[in-house]
């Protein structure tokens, strides 16, 4: 993964963070009847028609793209339900109200593969596009308070795809402030850096990586 390939950074892409969250479970209503699928992650089913059944979102979106499931839209994702979370989130500005982890990845696949099954869809969809910006402005708003002084932040209730978005530039913040305020630290860092490392011949090792 590219969030892997640089430890400083751990910055992944959206597609990675979508990947994830399809893991999360939601309901859905099938049109037929099937056996139970016996799967690394869990058993799901069996199926029967017009019975709900709880799977994980990448099944619910491969079953409704071949038209064997209308999906059931999570209980956050109701214009009453988002409305009060749009109001909370303006009316408190240096906090973030709790939503699903995977709250925009969710919507996204959802809105992508099911747009038909989510009730006042292009409402809920607009809500959810408010809520991201005015919680990115908070967000933006709280990195602007940083200092020399600030030894750690703690940003709470927020998103996967908030937390990657913020994670990058926060860590480079803090690293600046830290090694300005502690130039040996600085000058052991060149150091290091311009002493080589011996390397040791161990013999020939496997090749681990994913191919």
């Amino acid at each position: 993964m590219a969030g892997q390939s640089d430890p400083h950074l751990s910055l992944f892409s959206p597609s990675e963070v979508e990947f994830v969250a399809e893991d999360e479970i939601v309901e859905i209503v099938p049109n037929i009847r099937m056996e139970a699928l016996n799967m690394i992650c869990g058993d799901f089913g069996p199926f029967f028609p017009q019975i709900p059944s709880k799977v994980p979102l990448w099944l619910a979106v491969a079953l409704k793209r071949r038209g064997k499931c209308t999906i059931r839209a999570p209980e956050w994702m109701t214009v009453e339900r988002l409305t009060q979370v749009l109001d909370a989130e303006r009316e408190s500005p240096r906090e973030f109200q709790p939503l699903p982890f995977h709250y925009i990845e969710i919507s996204k696949l959802l809105f992508d593969h099911a747009r038909d099954d989510i009730t006042d869809a292009y409402l809920v969809r607009s809500l959810i596009e408010d809520i991201r910006d005015v919680r990115f402005h908070k967000v933006e708003t709280g990195l602007e308070t940083i200092s020399g002084r600030t030894h750690a932040v703690k940003l709470k209730n927020l998103s996967a795809m908030e937390v990657n978005i913020v994670r990058p530039f926060m860590v480079r913040t803090l690293q600046a402030f830290y090694k300005h305020d502690s130039p040996q630290m600085i000058q052991q860092a060149d150091n290091t850096g311009s002493r080589s490392t011996p390397v040791t011949d161990r013999g020939p090792r496997r090749d681990l990586r994913r191919r």
